[in-house]
Parts: structure tokens; C-alpha cells; sequence
């Protein structure tokens, strides 16, 4: 275990600096090794049984948040919630920690200025990535500009929070782009008020995966999309537009009582029906949007940028759906996955992708309204699902996706569930789900394994690599 390099009281934490390199300060530093030891000294809940060994880490933890909170002064409530919830935590023994009243003084839905910056201290795990609720510390840095403020007027999504992730502990050394309230330790659930996503880590492994991709298939990118390649920031705002738009959609539409609305368990297709109908929805209302913009002679800059951008999300939700989604993260229930080949086969089907001669190929101006009819196929599976039983909606989701994807030879849903399951319990359809209901097809089969290197190689990026 290694601990920061002891700083004498009278030091200067700060070193003269200020929020802009607030990464590169002593007092970060310091924060960011002792979070780091601590987390060798936690159980998976967070709790500590070396009390003597912690107590100085988090002296030094508590010390450097005092430090760095001038620097932050939109987030002084917070920050000094931070410093007691730490000092009640150790206080009272180092059980499970229960940061809830830190939590709820975070609010960065309410500061979304480009550029502005926060520090984040919580007990917590991080999605796609540690699954223990360890201390990590993250500076990031708020991604609004003023044509996302003005098209939130349009989409209005109070609760969506973009970020660029600046520095980390371990827990976002990993596939996690996502800050998520509801993975901090905590006593009680509160009405959550924000939700954040790092679209510099999308925006970078999306430019990556997708430039190798694009070369193995020997696809000819069109010329907005390739720009996206060679542009961070230009993907980083695409990715802010696709985001806002999807973020907002779990909530809105004909929807059926409970796609991720609570808690239970379900076959896994039903989640990959939900995530892909939020990203064609996003697609969607990009198409109405450039058609829009598209018609008018009197844009203004922000006008001219949301016309830029609707047509890159369109480019990034196909390109990340089939060429990352499809083939990142095991074959164990993998909805993402699944929704990924569920739109390669779905284009491939209509004649609007084409794979011959080993290219890969697409009629730009015939994929919008293909696109458009799936989002339409599961929005219509939706609006009858309403008047159906929970199960009866299941299979008929499992109808859908079947009738695109080729299920595993040896799947028991494509025979036909036997009647005692048909009967049974909800627990029973799941159950019957195998792991990998719907395999790879030979073209994300051998594309996975070429592009194996270039998926591992991006977990931990961030935009500036």
C-alpha cells in the first residue's frame, strides 16, 4: 500500500494554481493516492476493519477536499458535506459508508455552464466498471455549449449532465462513461435530480473503434462522418445531442409499465429493445430536425451548429451501434450487444447495407427511413404491449427480435416455451433465456476478432488521448 508524500501543515496544497489545473495540484495529488490506498483497505460494501490503517488516509482526503474546495465554489455545500459525511464515517467505526447527505447538496444539473468544473468525492461503484463500492475522486468538467442550451429548450431534459472526465482513481480506469447518483453508498434512495455521462470517453473510443472498423470493412466513410475522426471536440457534441435526446426517452412514448422504470428482473432482449428504441428516437428526431433547419435560409450559429450535429448523431448511432455495441463486453445477457446486431440485420435485410466483395457498403440516402421504420416496429410493439399481459409482451418482443436476429439452434423460446413454463411464473420465461440467446452472425464473428485489440484498448480513454 502507498500513501501520499506527506505535506507539512504550512505547505501550500494549491501551489498558487487554480481550478484550470486544478489536476495538477498537490492537494489532487493528495487526494487522489489516499483515495486510492483506501480502496485496498475495503471490503465490497466499503467497509473497513483496519480503522488504524485508514484513519490517516482519510485525514489526508478530508484535508485535501478543504484544500481543493475554494476552487469550486458552486459546489461549497456540497464539498462541505463531503468533509463531514468523511468525518462521521470515521467517527463512527468505518461500517458501511452512508453518504447520502453529501449527495443530495451535489447538484450539477444546476451549474451547466461549458466548461465549469467540479470535484467529486464519493463511496461508490461505477458502471461497466469496479462493481465494488470503493472511494473514488474524478475532476470533471461540465460540456455545454450554447446550441445544446438551446436545443434543451426544445428536448427538455433537466436532469442530464454532460461531462468531460479530467482526472480519476481506478474505478473510471475502466469501460465506465457514466456518473450515476443511484451507485453512491447511501442509507436511504432520494428523489435523484441529475444523471451524468462523459461524452469525451464516448466521443474518443467511438473515434477509435469506428477509424479501425471503418478500414477492416474497407467502408468509404461519407465526408461528415470521417470528420468526426479527426475531431474531438466536433464527436464530443454529437454525442452531448445524441445523449440529451436518448436520456429523456426512457420516460416518454406508449410505453409498457416497466422498461427501466422498476426494478425487476427480465429476459435481456427487453432491455435491448428499450436502449435501441432511446437511440432511434434520438435518430429520429435528428432526421425531423436537419429536415427542419435544412428548409430555412436564416440560421443562426447555434442553428447552423444543431443542423452540423443532428446529422453526425445519425452517423454515431449506426457506426457505434454495429461496430462497438455489437462486439464489446461478453455474450453473458449482453442487451447492448444484442441491439447492435439487431439494427446491423435489420439494415442488412432492407437492402440499405450491403456486405459483398469483403466491403462494406450503405445507400446513405435510403438508410434514415429504414432506421426510422425499426424505431417504428418497436414503437408499435410498445403501443400493443400496453393492452397486453407482461408475459404476452415478452414474447411478442422475443417475435420481434427473432424475426431479425437468428436465435441459438439450441433455444428453447425459438422452439416454443413448453406449458408449464407458459403457465408459471415470469421467473420461468426468464430463466429459459440462455446466456447468449442470439450468437454473433459470421460477419461480427470475424470483425470481433480483429477488432478484440482495438475495443480492449479503450477502456480507461479519455478525450485528450
Amino acid at each position: 500500500m502507498t500513501t501520499a508524500t506527506p505535506i507539512r501543515a504550512d505547505q501550500d496544497l494549491l501551489g498558487g494554481r487554480t481550478v484550470e489545473v486544478v489536476e495538477h495540484t498537490a492537494a489532487w495529488a493528495q487526494l487522489k493516492s489516499a483515495a486510492t490506498a483506501l480502496q485496498s483497505l475495503q471490503a465490497k460494501d466499503g467497509s473497513i476493519d483496519d480503522t488504524s490503517a485508514a484513519a490517516p488516509l482519510i485525514d489526508d482526503i478530508v484535508e485535501a477536499i478543504d484544500a481543493l474546495a475554494p476552487l469550486f465554489p458552486h459546489d461549497a455545500a456540497y464539498l462541505a458535506a463531503s468533509v463531514a459525511d468523511f468525518r462521521r464515517w470515521s467517527a463512527e467505526g468505518l461500517g458501511t459508508p452512508d453518504f447520502l447527505d453529501s449527495l443530495v447538496a451535489f447538484q450539477p444539473q444546476e451549474h451547466r455552464v461549458d466548461g465549469i468544473r467540479h470535484l467529486v468525492v464519493f463511496p461508490m461503484y461505477t458502471q461497466n466498471g469496479s462493481s465494488q463500492r470503493h472511494v473514488e475522486a474524478v475532476l470533471v468538467e461540465a460540456i455545454w455549449p450554447e446550441f445544446i442550451a438551446r436545443l434543451e429548450t426544445e428536448y427538455t431534459n433537466r436532469l442530464f449532465v454532460s461531462l468531460r472526465l479530467i482526472d480519476f482513481t481506478s474505478g473510471y480506469d475502466t469501460n465506465s462513461a457514466v456518473l450515476f447518483p443511484e451507485t453512491v453508498a447511501m442509507r436511504e434512495i432520494p428523489t435523484f435530480t441529475w444523471g451524468a455521462i462523459f461524452q469525451d470517453r464516448e466521443a474518443a473510443r467511438y473515434r477509435r473503434v469506428t477509424r479501425a472498423a471503418a478500414e477492416i470493412t474497407k467502408l468509404e466513410l461519407p465526408e461528415a462522418a470521417a470528420r468526426m475522426l479527426d475531431d474531438q471536440s466536433l464527436t464530443e457534441q454529437t454525442f452531448v445531442t445524441w445523449d440529451l435526446i436518448h436520456d429523456r426517452t426512457h420516460m416518454r412514448g406508449d410505453l409498457p409499465f416497466d422498461p427501466f422504470m422498476i426494478k425487476q428482473r427480465m429476459p435481456f432482449f427487453l432491455y435491448s429493445l428499450e436502449e435501441l428504441r432511446c437511440d432511434l428516437t434520438a435518430f429520429r428526431e435528428c432526421v425531423s430536425l436537419q429536415a427542419r433547419l435544412s428548409a430555412r435560409d436564416d440560421l443562426d450559429d447555434a442553428e447552423r451548429a444543431m443542423l452540423e450535429h443532428a446529422e453526425l448523431v445519425q452517423y454515431a448511432v449506426i457506426f457505434d451501434r454495429i461496430f462497438r455495441f455489437a462486439i464489446t463486453g461478453s455474450r453473458v445477457r449482453n442487451y447492448d450487444g444484442l441491439g447492435g446486431q439487431l439494427l446491423f440485420a435489420w439494415l442488412h435485410q432492407r437492402r440499405v447495407l450491403h456486405w459483398t466483395d469483403t466491403s462494406l457498403a450503405f445507400d446513405w440516402d435510403e438508410v434514415p427511413a429504414a432506421v426510422v421504420a425499426l424505431a417504428d416496429a418497436i414503437d408499435e410493439l410498445y403501443w400493443r404491449s400496453i393492452d397486453r399481459p407482461k408475459t404476452a409482451h415478452w414474447l411478442a418482443a422475443y417475435d420481434l427480435v427473432r424475426g431479425v436476429v437468428t436465435p441459438h439452434p439450441a433455444s428453447v423460446w425459438a422452439r416454443g416455451l413448453p406449458d408449464d413454463v407458459l403457465a408459471g411464473l415470469p421467473k420461468g420465461y426468464t430463466d429459459a433465456v440462455l446466456d447468449d440467446e442470439f450468437p454473433l452472425s459470421m460477419f461480427f464473428e470475424a470483425l470481433e476478432k480483429k477488432m478484440r485489440p482495438v475495443i480492449a484498448s479503450t477502456e480507461g480513454i479519455r478525450g485528450s488521448d
